[in-house]
């Protein structure tokens, strides 16, 4: 660890400006290379590097390299990186009002859920944690995420069958884990590049991800069953540290900001044909996936809806929902 900070703190003397007409920043982040979110970032820094004329540069740095999410997330408050892609579930700790992408079934569908994310509630969700260090610069397409395992879930119930109670690996949010906890599981929060052992090994028993995830992680090797109860549509998202930001000049800060904003349309695209791949590569090699009646997950996770509801979150989730 302590070698892993020195290199970081190595990295981010060289995000400071040199000549004020020169950047050069870091960006870190936990897929691997063939993740269509990594690939949407190699665009944008492209991207940037072109429209700069090579003045602003972005070297990126994947699998975890230089720490883990929330180790990368205090990178850029810490000021020893300049920029990280993270769920939105792992700034939820940071940004308390980035919990409501957490809601199990909030989003409709794909379509209410970037109508949100690029209208009036998406935008001022990025810049929430300002304050704090952090500015969002767009989210990217996570799609929907559904339980993986070794056995069939078709209904919450089958998540405490036959006197055990599955272990299910989560991500660092309190809703995810109310959210498995209500529908009956144990929520077990691992860090994602252990998450491979931690199931071959019997630490936990499942898992909830998108189609691109299970492949790329080659977790399909281990959960030969997925069903697709899409509970929640948690988006990935890309930060800047908000002091970086405010040290680029006006012509790098729009050309950065263009840049994302044409990587985020090149990764709906990528990420719609990974869903694609990844579902026909899986069910190749022999797992079994099945589309469950969405129902029964819905009304288990009410009661918690409920009390979100009743909550400071609550004029936010109602806002979400009624957009058309």
């Amino acid at each position: 660890m302590m070698k892993r900070i020195a290199c970081c703190l190595l990295l981010g003397l060289l995000s400071v400006p040199a000549p004020a007409e020169n950047r050069v920043l870091r960006l870190a982040h936990g897929l691997d290379r063939s993740h269509p979110v990594h690939k949407a970032m190699v665009f944008m820094a492209e991207r940037a590097q072109e429209k700069s004329h090579g003045s602003l540069k972005i070297f990126i740095y994947p699998s975890e390299q230089l720490g883990n999410e929330k180790e990368c997330i205090e990178g850029l408050q810490l000021g020893y990186l300049s920029m990280t892609k993270t769920s939105t579930a792992s700034m939820e700790a940071f940004v308390p009002e980035l919990k409501v992408f957490s809601m199990p079934y909030l989003f409709r569908d794909s379509e209410h859920f970037w109508k949100v994310c690029q209208g009036e509630i998406g935008k001022s969700l990025l810049v929430a944690g300002q304050a704090k260090g952090l500015r969002g610069l767009c989210y990217y397409d996570a799609g929907a995420r559904s339980f993986y395992a070794k056995k069939p879930i078709l209904k919450p119930s089958d998540l405490c069958a036959d006197g055990m109670t599955l272990k299910v690996r989560v991500l660092p949010s309190q809703i995810v884990r109310e959210m498995v906890s209500t529908m009956g599981g144990a929520p077990t929060p691992i860090s994602w590049g252990e998450l491979y052992t931690s199931l071959d090994q019997g630490v936990v028993d499942a898992a909830e991800n998108n189609p691109p995830s299970l492949l790329s992680s080659r977790h399909y090797e281990i959960c030969r069953y997925y069903s697709l109860d899409e509970h929640t549509r948690i988006p990935d998202m890309l930060v800047l540290s908000s002091r970086v930001w405010q040290s680029l000049s006006e012509e790098h800060q729009r050309i950065l900001q263009e840049a994302v904003d044409e990587s985020v349309e090149y990764q709906k695209q990528l990420w719609r044909e990974g869903e694609e791949y990844a579902m026909k590569v899986v069910q190749e090699d022999g797992v079994e996936v099945f589309r469950p009646d969405k129902e029964p997950f819905r009304k288990a996770v009410e009661p918690m809806m409920k009390k979100y509801e009743e909550s400071s979150l609550g004029d936010l989730i109602r806002k979400i929902r009624e957009v058309k």
